[in-house]
Protein backbone atom coordinates (compact mmCIF):
# COMPACT_ATOMS: atom_id res chain seq x y z
CA UNK A 1 0.00 0.00 0.00
CA UNK A 2 1.41 3.34 -1.00
CA UNK A 3 1.27 6.25 1.38
CA UNK A 4 1.82 9.86 0.48
CA UNK A 5 4.33 11.36 2.86
CA UNK A 6 4.47 15.17 2.80
CA UNK A 7 7.74 16.43 4.13
CA UNK A 8 8.84 19.91 4.99
CA UNK A 9 12.14 21.35 6.04
CA UNK A 10 11.10 24.90 6.81
CA UNK A 11 13.82 26.80 8.68
CA UNK A 12 16.90 25.31 7.19
CA UNK A 13 16.55 24.35 3.76
CA UNK A 14 14.12 22.49 1.65
CA UNK A 15 10.99 23.43 -0.15
CA UNK A 16 7.67 21.67 0.21
CA UNK A 17 7.42 18.44 -1.68
CA UNK A 18 5.56 15.19 -1.57
CA UNK A 19 6.48 11.71 -2.68
CA UNK A 20 5.23 8.14 -2.46
CA UNK A 21 6.99 5.70 -0.16
CA UNK A 22 5.77 2.16 -0.77
CA UNK A 23 4.93 -0.06 2.22
CA UNK A 24 6.37 2.32 4.82
CA UNK A 25 4.85 3.45 8.09
CA UNK A 26 4.90 7.17 8.85
CA UNK A 27 7.79 6.64 11.31
CA UNK A 28 9.77 4.68 8.71
CA UNK A 29 9.11 7.35 6.09
CA UNK A 30 10.28 10.03 8.52
CA UNK A 31 13.54 8.14 9.04
CA UNK A 32 14.07 7.83 5.29
CA UNK A 33 13.52 11.57 4.97
CA UNK A 34 16.09 12.34 7.67
CA UNK A 35 18.61 9.95 6.12
CA UNK A 36 18.08 11.46 2.68
CA UNK A 37 18.40 15.07 3.78
CA UNK A 38 21.36 14.42 6.05
CA UNK A 39 23.21 12.58 3.30
CA UNK A 40 22.47 15.36 0.82
CA UNK A 41 23.74 18.02 3.21
CA UNK A 42 26.92 16.13 4.01
CA UNK A 43 27.58 15.73 0.28
CA UNK A 44 27.08 19.47 -0.24
CA UNK A 45 29.61 20.21 2.52
CA UNK A 46 32.32 18.61 0.37
CA UNK A 47 31.03 19.93 -2.97
CA UNK A 48 33.09 22.72 -4.52
CA UNK A 49 30.95 25.88 -4.67
CA UNK A 50 30.37 27.65 -7.96
CA UNK A 51 31.19 31.35 -7.99
CA UNK A 52 33.95 33.76 -6.91
CA UNK A 53 36.18 32.18 -4.26
CA UNK A 54 36.52 35.41 -2.29
CA UNK A 55 32.78 36.20 -2.27
CA UNK A 56 30.92 33.26 -0.69
CA UNK A 57 27.67 35.25 -0.64
CA UNK A 58 27.69 34.95 -4.45
CA UNK A 59 28.51 31.27 -4.49
CA UNK A 60 26.12 28.41 -5.13
CA UNK A 61 26.61 24.86 -3.87
CA UNK A 62 25.29 22.13 -6.11
CA UNK A 63 22.31 24.02 -7.52
CA UNK A 64 20.85 24.79 -10.93
CA UNK A 65 20.22 28.16 -12.56
CA UNK A 66 16.66 29.28 -13.31
CA UNK A 67 15.37 31.73 -15.89
CA UNK A 68 13.92 34.96 -14.46
CA UNK A 69 13.35 36.85 -17.73
CA UNK A 70 9.61 37.20 -17.06
CA UNK A 71 10.34 39.37 -14.00
CA UNK A 72 12.55 41.87 -15.80
CA UNK A 73 11.68 45.51 -15.10
CA UNK A 74 13.33 48.82 -15.78
CA UNK A 75 15.16 50.10 -12.70
CA UNK A 76 15.95 51.53 -10.30
CA UNK A 77 13.65 49.35 -8.20
CA UNK A 78 11.50 49.57 -5.10
CA UNK A 79 12.25 46.68 -2.78
CA UNK A 80 10.18 45.64 0.22
CA UNK A 81 11.48 43.50 3.07
CA UNK A 82 9.43 41.65 5.66
CA UNK A 83 11.71 40.53 8.49
CA UNK A 84 10.74 37.96 11.11
CA UNK A 85 12.62 39.92 13.77
CA UNK A 86 15.91 41.36 14.92
CA UNK A 87 15.49 39.44 18.17
CA UNK A 88 18.97 37.94 18.50
CA UNK A 89 22.55 39.02 17.75
CA UNK A 90 22.79 37.01 14.53
CA UNK A 91 19.76 38.80 13.14
CA UNK A 92 21.11 42.20 14.22
CA UNK A 93 24.39 41.50 12.39
CA UNK A 94 22.42 40.28 9.38
CA UNK A 95 20.16 43.33 9.26
CA UNK A 96 23.18 45.66 9.46
CA UNK A 97 24.76 43.69 6.62
CA UNK A 98 21.62 43.89 4.49
CA UNK A 99 21.45 47.66 4.93
CA UNK A 100 25.08 47.96 3.90
CA UNK A 101 24.31 45.91 0.77
CA UNK A 102 21.38 48.23 0.07
CA UNK A 103 23.78 51.18 0.25
CA UNK A 104 26.23 49.45 -2.09
CA UNK A 105 23.39 48.94 -4.57
CA UNK A 106 21.93 52.46 -4.29
CA UNK A 107 22.23 53.05 -8.04
CA UNK A 108 19.77 50.18 -8.57
CA UNK A 109 17.46 50.70 -5.59
CA UNK A 110 15.01 53.60 -5.61
CA UNK A 111 13.21 52.66 -2.40
CA UNK A 112 13.60 50.08 0.38
CA UNK A 113 10.54 49.55 2.57
CA UNK A 114 11.05 47.59 5.79
CA UNK A 115 8.77 45.91 8.31
CA UNK A 116 9.86 44.10 11.49
CA UNK A 117 7.39 41.41 12.60
CA UNK A 118 8.96 41.23 16.09
CA UNK A 119 8.78 37.45 16.04
CA UNK A 120 4.98 37.39 15.61
CA UNK A 121 3.31 35.47 12.79
CA UNK A 122 0.19 37.64 12.88
CA UNK A 123 2.19 40.84 12.50
CA UNK A 124 4.26 39.47 9.65
CA UNK A 125 1.13 38.35 7.82
CA UNK A 126 -0.28 41.85 8.27
CA UNK A 127 3.01 43.44 7.15
CA UNK A 128 3.11 41.39 3.96
CA UNK A 129 -0.53 42.12 3.15
CA UNK A 130 0.22 45.83 3.57
CA UNK A 131 3.09 45.51 1.11
CA UNK A 132 0.85 43.65 -1.35
CA UNK A 133 -1.92 46.25 -1.10
CA UNK A 134 0.42 49.24 -1.30
CA UNK A 135 1.36 48.50 -4.90
CA UNK A 136 4.77 50.02 -4.20
CA UNK A 137 6.88 46.86 -4.24
CA UNK A 138 8.64 45.68 -7.37
CA UNK A 139 9.74 42.62 -5.40
CA UNK A 140 9.35 41.27 -1.88
CA UNK A 141 12.10 39.81 0.30
CA UNK A 142 10.90 37.71 3.24
CA UNK A 143 12.65 36.11 6.18
CA UNK A 144 9.67 34.10 7.48
CA UNK A 145 8.94 33.76 11.17
CA UNK A 146 7.43 30.28 10.83
CA UNK A 147 6.82 28.24 7.71
CA UNK A 148 3.25 27.00 8.07
CA UNK A 149 1.77 30.31 9.23
CA UNK A 150 3.45 32.38 6.52
CA UNK A 151 2.88 30.07 3.57
CA UNK A 152 -0.63 31.32 2.60
CA UNK A 153 0.30 35.01 2.60
CA UNK A 154 3.52 34.28 0.69
CA UNK A 155 1.41 32.58 -1.95
CA UNK A 156 -0.80 35.71 -2.09
CA UNK A 157 2.31 37.86 -2.59
CA UNK A 158 3.64 35.59 -5.34
CA UNK A 159 0.56 36.40 -7.42
CA UNK A 160 1.48 40.09 -7.36
CA UNK A 161 5.28 40.22 -7.50
CA UNK A 162 8.44 38.12 -7.40
CA UNK A 163 9.19 36.89 -3.87
CA UNK A 164 12.60 35.87 -2.54
CA UNK A 165 12.86 34.14 0.83
CA UNK A 166 15.99 33.63 2.89
CA UNK A 167 17.15 32.22 6.22
CA UNK A 168 13.92 30.28 6.76
CA UNK A 169 11.69 28.82 4.10
CA UNK A 170 7.98 28.32 3.52
CA UNK A 171 5.93 25.34 2.37
CA UNK A 172 5.37 26.45 -1.20
CA UNK A 173 7.29 26.51 -4.45
CA UNK A 174 6.11 29.97 -5.43
CA UNK A 175 9.11 32.11 -4.34
CA UNK A 176 11.50 32.63 -7.23
CA UNK A 177 14.33 31.32 -5.06
CA UNK A 178 14.98 30.55 -1.41
CA UNK A 179 18.40 31.70 -0.19
CA UNK A 180 19.80 29.37 2.46
CA UNK A 181 23.00 27.84 3.72
CA UNK A 182 23.46 24.08 3.54
CA UNK A 183 21.49 23.15 6.63
CA UNK A 184 21.11 22.05 10.22
CA UNK A 185 22.14 18.41 9.81
CA UNK A 186 25.51 19.52 8.41
CA UNK A 187 25.88 22.08 11.22
CA UNK A 188 25.15 19.57 13.96
CA UNK A 189 27.36 16.86 12.53
CA UNK A 190 30.34 19.19 12.11
CA UNK A 191 30.43 19.87 15.85
CA UNK A 192 29.69 16.27 16.78
CA UNK A 193 32.42 14.92 14.49
CA UNK A 194 34.92 17.18 16.24
CA UNK A 195 33.78 15.92 19.64
CA UNK A 196 34.14 12.30 18.50
CA UNK A 197 37.66 13.00 17.21
CA UNK A 198 38.75 14.61 20.48
CA UNK A 199 37.04 12.52 23.17
CA UNK A 200 37.95 8.93 24.11
CA UNK A 201 35.50 6.22 23.06
CA UNK A 202 32.88 5.88 25.76
CA UNK A 203 33.43 9.50 26.83
CA UNK A 204 30.72 11.72 28.26
CA UNK A 205 29.02 14.53 26.33
CA UNK A 206 26.75 17.16 27.89
CA UNK A 207 24.27 18.48 25.32
CA UNK A 208 22.90 22.01 25.69
CA UNK A 209 19.86 22.77 23.56
CA UNK A 210 17.82 25.87 22.87
CA UNK A 211 14.24 25.03 22.01
CA UNK A 212 12.25 21.92 21.20
CA UNK A 213 10.26 21.64 17.98
CA UNK A 214 12.10 24.24 15.88
CA UNK A 215 13.56 22.62 12.77
CA UNK A 216 16.90 24.40 12.86
CA UNK A 217 17.64 23.05 16.35
CA UNK A 218 16.00 19.67 15.92
CA UNK A 219 18.03 18.89 12.81
CA UNK A 220 21.26 20.01 14.46
CA UNK A 221 20.61 17.74 17.41
CA UNK A 222 19.42 14.76 15.34
CA UNK A 223 22.68 14.77 13.38
CA UNK A 224 24.73 15.01 16.58
CA UNK A 225 22.68 12.32 18.33
CA UNK A 226 23.27 9.86 15.52
CA UNK A 227 26.97 10.68 15.44
CA UNK A 228 27.45 10.07 19.18
CA UNK A 229 25.44 6.87 19.09
CA UNK A 230 27.52 5.50 16.21
CA UNK A 231 30.79 6.46 17.93
CA UNK A 232 29.89 4.98 21.30
CA UNK A 233 29.88 8.26 23.23
CA UNK A 234 27.54 8.69 26.18
CA UNK A 235 25.20 11.68 26.38
CA UNK A 236 25.17 12.30 30.14
CA UNK A 237 22.67 15.15 29.90
CA UNK A 238 20.35 16.71 27.34
CA UNK A 239 19.36 20.05 28.78
CA UNK A 240 17.29 22.91 27.40
CA UNK A 241 18.87 26.21 28.43
CA UNK A 242 17.04 28.46 25.95
CA UNK A 243 20.07 30.60 25.14
CA UNK A 244 20.16 31.76 28.79
CA UNK A 245 23.75 32.29 29.97
CA UNK A 246 22.95 32.10 33.68
CA UNK A 247 20.96 28.90 33.22
CA UNK A 248 23.81 27.42 31.16
CA UNK A 249 26.24 28.03 34.02
CA UNK A 250 23.77 26.69 36.58
CA UNK A 251 23.16 23.47 34.63
CA UNK A 252 26.86 22.73 34.21
CA UNK A 253 27.59 23.57 37.84
CA UNK A 254 24.89 21.14 38.97
CA UNK A 255 26.42 18.33 36.92
CA UNK A 256 29.90 19.05 38.24
CA UNK A 257 28.66 19.23 41.84
CA UNK A 258 27.11 15.78 41.36
CA UNK A 259 30.51 14.46 40.29
CA UNK A 260 29.55 13.87 36.65
CA UNK A 261 32.61 13.69 34.41
CA UNK A 262 32.13 15.85 31.29
CA UNK A 263 34.52 15.32 28.41
CA UNK A 264 32.72 17.63 25.97
CA UNK A 265 29.92 20.16 25.77
CA UNK A 266 28.03 20.22 22.48
CA UNK A 267 25.68 23.15 21.88
CA UNK A 268 22.99 23.71 19.27
CA UNK A 269 23.49 27.49 19.59
CA UNK A 270 26.90 29.10 20.06
CA UNK A 271 25.54 31.97 22.12
CA UNK A 272 25.91 29.85 25.29
CA UNK A 273 29.40 28.47 24.60
CA UNK A 274 31.36 31.08 26.56
CA UNK A 275 29.06 30.65 29.56
CA UNK A 276 29.82 26.93 29.39
CA UNK A 277 33.56 27.62 29.37
CA UNK A 278 33.23 29.99 32.32
CA UNK A 279 31.26 27.42 34.33
CA UNK A 280 34.24 25.04 34.27
CA UNK A 281 36.64 27.85 35.15
CA UNK A 282 34.44 28.95 38.07
CA UNK A 283 34.44 25.36 39.36
CA UNK A 284 38.23 25.13 39.07
CA UNK A 285 37.92 22.38 36.47
CA UNK A 286 39.83 21.97 33.18
CA UNK A 287 37.88 23.21 30.17
CA UNK A 288 36.73 20.23 28.10
CA UNK A 289 35.92 20.26 24.40
CA UNK A 290 33.32 23.02 23.91
CA UNK A 291 31.69 23.57 20.52
CA UNK A 292 30.41 26.96 19.42
CA UNK A 293 29.91 29.04 16.31
CA UNK A 294 31.33 32.19 14.74
CA UNK A 295 30.17 34.64 17.41
CA UNK A 296 33.17 36.74 18.44
CA UNK A 297 32.93 36.06 22.18
CA UNK A 298 33.42 32.35 21.52
CA UNK A 299 36.17 32.88 18.95
CA UNK A 300 38.03 35.25 21.26
CA UNK A 301 37.70 32.94 24.29
CA UNK A 302 38.82 29.96 22.20
CA UNK A 303 41.85 31.87 20.93
CA UNK A 304 42.78 33.17 24.38
CA UNK A 305 42.14 30.11 26.57
CA UNK A 306 43.38 27.46 24.11
CA UNK A 307 40.68 24.85 24.80
CA UNK A 308 39.63 22.41 22.08
CA UNK A 309 36.90 24.01 20.01
CA UNK A 310 35.23 24.16 16.63
CA UNK A 311 32.76 26.61 15.11
CA UNK A 312 30.16 25.41 12.61
CA UNK A 313 28.58 28.47 11.02
CA UNK A 314 25.23 29.71 9.81
CA UNK A 315 26.63 32.54 7.69
CA UNK A 316 25.10 35.97 8.11
CA UNK A 317 26.25 36.87 4.60
CA UNK A 318 23.00 35.37 3.33
CA UNK A 319 21.37 38.70 4.24
CA UNK A 320 23.29 40.42 1.48
CA UNK A 321 22.68 37.52 -0.93
CA UNK A 322 18.93 38.09 -0.54
CA UNK A 323 19.27 41.66 -1.86
CA UNK A 324 21.60 40.61 -4.66
CA UNK A 325 19.24 37.80 -5.69
CA UNK A 326 16.27 40.17 -5.78
CA UNK A 327 18.03 42.67 -8.02
CA UNK A 328 19.15 39.90 -10.35
CA UNK A 329 15.56 38.68 -10.65
CA UNK A 330 14.31 42.19 -11.44
CA UNK A 331 17.05 42.50 -14.04
CA UNK A 332 15.90 39.24 -15.63
CA UNK A 333 19.22 37.54 -14.87
CA UNK A 334 19.40 33.80 -14.09
CA UNK A 335 19.74 32.93 -10.40
CA UNK A 336 20.32 29.65 -8.58
CA UNK A 337 16.99 28.05 -7.75
CA UNK A 338 14.52 27.03 -6.63
CA UNK A 339 16.93 27.01 -3.67
CA UNK A 340 20.09 29.10 -3.67
CA UNK A 341 22.40 27.06 -1.44
CA UNK A 342 25.27 29.02 0.06
CA UNK A 343 28.44 27.46 1.46
CA UNK A 344 28.48 26.82 5.20
CA UNK A 345 32.09 26.91 6.42
CA UNK A 346 33.34 25.27 9.60
CA UNK A 347 35.95 27.29 11.52
CA UNK A 348 38.75 25.10 12.86
CA UNK A 349 41.72 25.98 15.07
CA UNK A 350 43.77 26.46 11.91
CA UNK A 351 41.21 28.95 10.55
CA UNK A 352 40.72 30.80 13.83
CA UNK A 353 43.24 33.65 13.28
CA UNK A 354 41.34 34.70 10.14
CA UNK A 355 38.06 35.12 11.98
CA UNK A 356 38.88 36.33 15.49
CA UNK A 357 39.13 40.11 15.85
CA UNK A 358 39.25 41.91 19.20
CA UNK A 359 38.07 45.13 17.52
CA UNK A 360 34.66 43.61 16.96
CA UNK A 361 31.97 43.38 19.66
CA UNK A 362 31.40 40.07 21.47
CA UNK A 363 28.08 39.41 19.73
CA UNK A 364 29.35 39.96 16.20
CA UNK A 365 29.14 37.03 13.77
CA UNK A 366 32.28 36.74 11.70
CA UNK A 367 30.83 35.12 8.57
CA UNK A 368 28.92 38.28 7.71
CA UNK A 369 30.90 38.88 4.52
CA UNK A 370 30.86 42.53 5.55
CA UNK A 371 34.54 43.37 5.99
CA UNK A 372 34.74 45.49 2.82
CA UNK A 373 31.28 47.03 3.10
CA UNK A 374 30.45 50.69 3.80
CA UNK A 375 30.92 51.67 7.45
CA UNK A 376 32.85 48.58 8.54
CA UNK A 377 33.53 47.95 11.39
CA UNK A 378 31.72 50.81 13.16
CA UNK A 379 28.35 49.99 11.57
CA UNK A 380 28.58 46.58 13.24
CA UNK A 381 29.61 48.02 16.60
CA UNK A 382 33.34 47.60 16.06
CA UNK A 383 36.27 49.89 16.72
CA UNK A 384 38.31 51.50 13.97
Amino acid sequence: MNKLFPFRLAAIGAIAAAFSLPSLTFAQAAKVDVDKNMNEQMQLMVTKPQGPADQPWLQNVGGQMIDTAKYKKTGPHNLCFSNASVGNPWRVVGWNTMQAERDLQKAHIKGFEYADAQGKDEKQISDIRSFINSGKCDALIVSPNTAAALTPVIEEACKKMPVITFDRSVNTLCPVTAVQSIGGYAWGKAGADFVVANVPKGGNVLVLRTRAGLDVFETRWEAARRTYEAAGLKVVGNEFVGGDLAKTKSVITDYLNKGVKIDAVWVDLGAVSVAAVEAFEDAGKPIPVVTGEDQQDYLQAWSRKKFKGVAPTYPAYQWRTAVIATLKVLNGEPVPGPVWKLPQPVITEQDLPRFVDAKLPPLHYSTCGCEKMPGYPQRWGGKQ
